[in-house]
């Protein structure tokens, strides 16, 4: 590990082996994973760093649009360590934005679902509103939706593998209702409706249900193509985006749910969807980043 030290006093830290660095400004993290709670919502620290984003070829499963493409990240940024709550959208809006149904229960350690892509993005303006007011959240800093890279990127925490737990998933990994991937052990629960959030394992940066539970939101339009580069942000590349057969445009969403096989958790799994649109088993989790 070394330091090297800027004129403003700011320190860049090489973490472990696989290049991770963190700009240390009195607010980032120090450590991949680390925890603090902004607005009663906690956030685990995801470092920037370089990754494959995107499946390689001999991956089992592997679904057209993930051809993999490297990607910087160029600043660090804190992930919710849980998909947004009920009661976290109860605290920070108000009424749910949709129906409760057999399957997407009541209760405020249940994530929010039939949420539109407008109305996440309305939570996330909110909570940055909250949050600054009560002086927990620096100006130069908001919450949002994560891009795809950034979602991709906390997902897998680090590996290379299919999922952030090896290249098998199990259901007693992740909550999904039907095959497990690629062989893994096919003796957990198969609950057919939402869970309670952080029911399952976290990730090495102790992140929860990144592998289903509920579809995630991103920032980005949906583009066939993943973006590379230098911090990829496809939040206003409408123009450009992938069309559906009916001459619409989609925003992305990732990480299955537990309608799904297991085959649809993986990390680079991507699916498009109707911003308009709302279904119980889709949700969303935010991130805090420097603008």
């Amino acid at each position: 590990m070394k330091s090297l030290t800027f004129s403003v006093a700011l320190a860049v830290t090489v973490v472990g082996s696989m290049g991770f660095t963190s700009v240390r400004d009195g607010w980032e993290g120090k450590t991949p994973g680390e925890e603090r709670t902004i607005a009663g919502i906690k956030l685990c620290w995801c470092p920037r760093g370089k990754f494959m984003m995107g499946s390689p070829p001999g991956e089992p499963e592997r679904r057209p649009g993930e051809t993999q493409v490297e990607v910087n990240l160029t600043r660090g940024f804190w992930t919710g360590k849980y998909e947004v709550t009920q009661g976290d959208w109860k605290r920070v809006v108000g009424k749910l934005p949709g129906e409760l149904t057999a399957e997407l229960p009541e209760g405020d350690r249940y994530p929010v679902g039939n949420v539109n892509y407008a109305e996440a993005e309305n939570f996330c303006r909110k909570l940055t509103e909250l949050a600054r007011a009560a002086n927990e959240l620096p100006a130069g800093w908001e919450f949002r939706l994560p891009t795809e890279a950034q979602w991709e990127y906390a997902c897998r925490a680090g590996t290379t593998t299919a999922t952030a737990f090896g290249d098998s998933l199990s259901r007693t990994q992740a909550n999904f209702q039907g095959k497990p991937y690629n062989g893994g052990a096919d003796n957990g629960p198969s609950l057919k409706r939402a869970a309670a959030v952080g029911t399952y394992p976290a990730n090495a940066w102790g992140l929860h249900d990144m592998h289903g539970n509920t579809y995630e939101w991103c920032r980005d339009w949906y583009h066939a193509t993943l973006p590379g580069g230098d911090d990829p942000d496809l939040y206003l590349a409408r123009a450009t985006a992938t069309m559906n057969r009916d001459g619409t445009v989609s925003r992305s969403r990732r990480g299955g749910a537990w309608t799904d096989d297991g085959m649809f958790c993986r990390a680079a799994f991507r699916v498009r969807f109707e911003p308009e649109r709302r279904y119980d088993h889709i949700g969303f989790r935010i991130v805090a980043v420097r603008r």
